[in-house]
């Protein structure tokens, strides 16, 4: 038996899939006809792209569109001028072969962004993912084609590229990595397509080899090789159970979230675009916590327009049929960057020109989305929320701006709807203690509980070396989303959570407890949540959150939550 962690719920027994990156060996040869050379490599590149492009195809068979957009930025790579100039300059210049040009192209470019910090993770692997396609072209090296698979297997790899995940097909009953997080990109994946994943299982590869039976539970974070019938049996009765767990959920689809007691709250899901929408009213969500409007920029080749917003935003609210909508304004910057605008260059990325400040600063581009939301207002229950606020007066600078709008609007004889909120996202610990004073002038809050760890930790979330630092279960985080609740209850109004801790089971009766009134999550969560709210005493809940803010670790909170759950 192996350990991992457990990153996408399900169970299941099948073969594995031994995913081996066929070695790529570059040696550095001196070439007489640069120029047949430079042939060579443009024909690698054509090829590359393509072959790109045919990984996107398959893919959007099963992704979302957002989901599709890493591909996009492949392509954009691949397309680089700057790659190709690079590459065709060092065969010529240096009279070198085509893969060892490319090759130290993207180890320089890999350098420059590691000299960037963890920020920029993403961007090596893409940079990685792109050039080893190329070489590979170059070299007539065969990369292992993951949609040939033609019986339920499970996939074993050091880790799954944006492009190998793009190719799983029906028959791949889950994946297990060596390395990964809970946040990492394999995970994201996996829980999209709702296949069971363990990641971060050290000596996976090693252990096994394609034939190999595993039994993969992606529950308790276990992995098994070649078990014997018995525990066989067990695994797939594992299976069975989590199968019927899953379809018993569906009763719950129309239910209120009330605890036993009589107390209600709001379970909503996360969403990046229309596409999600389905999946949150399939999974009785309540309305939309998350609608991250990012992915409308990333997805674009240039400022989307207001008339081009206000389609999208339109298709949501009418999507959701009345029920509430946040949608949060545009949050770029930090790891998430734009290819047609310039981003300064900044010692740390997260903490600078992001998100509200970006948009209190670029007023024409804040105003466009702004004006697209406010007309898009009539069509369902529109709520608008700002994110990073650090200070009242930014609140109240971006708030007069919607009104501004609202106004223009309404003098042009265009309609919007008189009864849209203005929030925003508390996920600076510094609005959090100041939270009473914001509710004042914000309609609601939603917690950010992701960032707002990682800043009131100090811990680089994607960082594996501090990740033992990022605790959603420390007492003091737990006392800064109290000091949030309250803080809107006392001018009357709501609060919410859009982290991911809004949707882990542990949490879910501490927050409860705390007075939280709406927990919105990935679609597939909120059943499972909505079976914990109808299984729960309010009253009891408080009773535990109030224990749990007066420890002294968060192994303490757990532990307290443990015994609560038993």
């Amino acid at each position: 038996m192996l350990k991992g962690i457990a990153a996408s719920a399900g169970v299941s027994v099948a073969k594995v899939y031994k995913l081996e990156t066929p070695e790529v060996v570059i040696v550095k040869k001196t070439v007489e006809d640069v120029d047949a050379e430079v042939a060579k490599f443009e024909a690698a590149l054509e090829k590359t792209k393509k072959d790109i492009e045919g990984v996107k195809e398959r893919a959007a068979k099963r992704l979302k569109p957002e989901e599709l957009e890493v591909f996009d930025a492949h392509l954009m790579m691949a397309g680089d001028p700057d790659l190709h100039d690079q590459v065709v300059a060092s065969i010529k210049n240096d009279s070198v072969n085509a893969e060892y040009a490319v090759d130290t192209y993207a180890s320089t470019a890999i350098a420059i962004f590691e000299t960037l910090g963890d920020y920029f993770k993403e961007r090596i692997a893409d940079v990685k993912d792109v050039t080893f396609r190329l070489k590979c072209n170059l070299l007539g090296v065969m990369i292992p084609d993951l949609t040939s698979i033609d019986e339920p297997s499970v996939i074993v790899a050091h880790d799954l590229t944006p492009s190998d995940t793009a190719q799983l097909n029906e028959w791949v009953k889950g994946f297990c990595t060596e390395i990964g997080g809970k946040t990492s990109h394999s995970a994201i994946m996996a829980n999209s397509l709702e296949i069971p994943a363990v990641v971060g299982c050290t000596g996976i590869l090693a252990a096994a080899k394609t034939g190999d039976v595993i039994a993969l539970d992606a529950l308790d974070g276990e992995i098994v090789l070649n078990p014997d019938e018995a525990t066989i049996a067990a695994y797939n009765a594992k299976a069975v159970a989590f199968a019927e767990e899953r379809e018993a959920l569906k009763v719950l689809k129309d239910a209120k979230s009330i605890t036993t007691d009589g107390h209600e709250v709001e379970l909503a899901g996360n969403i990046g675009g229309y596409a999600d929408v389905e999946g949150v009213l399939k999974n009785g969500g309540e309305g939309v916590g998350l609608f991250r409007t990012e992915f409308l920029y990333m997805g674009a080749k240039d400022w989307p327009t207001e008339e081009e917003q206000f389609q999208a935003y339109k298709q949501v609210l009418e999507g959701m049929g009345g029920k509430k909508v946040v949608v949060r304004t545009l949050d770029i910057g930090g790891d998430k960057h734009l290819d047609y605008y310039d981003f300064p260059q900044e010692m740390n990325p997260f903490l600078g020109y992001r998100a509200i400040r970006l948009c209190l600063d670029q007023k024409d581009i804040f105003r466009t989305q702004l004006r697209a939301l406010l007309r898009a207002s009539v069509y369902g229950k529109l709520c608008i929320m700002f994110p990073m606020i650090a200070t009242v007066q930014e609140f109240c600078d971006a708030k007069a701006i919607v009104k501004e709008e609202e106004a223009k609007l309404i003098a042009e004889g265009v309609a919007v709807s008189p009864d849209y909120q203005v929030g925003m996202m508390v996920e600076i610990p510094a609005a959090a203690v100041l939270a009473e004073q914001f509710s004042k002038y914000a309609d609601f809050f939603s917690i950010g509980t992701n960032d707002l760890i990682q800043y009131s930790m100090a811990c680089d979330r994607m960082s594996q070396k501090v990740s033992y630092l990022y605790q959603p279960w420390n007492p003091s985080i737990l006392r800064l989303i109290k000091m949030t609740i309250e803080g809107a209850h006392k001018n009357g109004k709501w609060a919410g959570m859009c982290g991911a801790m809004a949707g882990e089971p542990k949490a879910v009766p501490i927050l409860l407890g705390l007075g939280l009134d709406e927990f919105s999550m990935s679609a597939t969560q909120i059943l499972n949540a909505r079976k914990q709210v109808t299984n729960i005493s309010f009253e009891k809940a408080q009773e535990l959150a109030a224990k749990c803010i007066e420890q002294d670790t968060a192994d303490q909170v757990l532990d307290l939550v443990a015994e609560y759950i038993k």
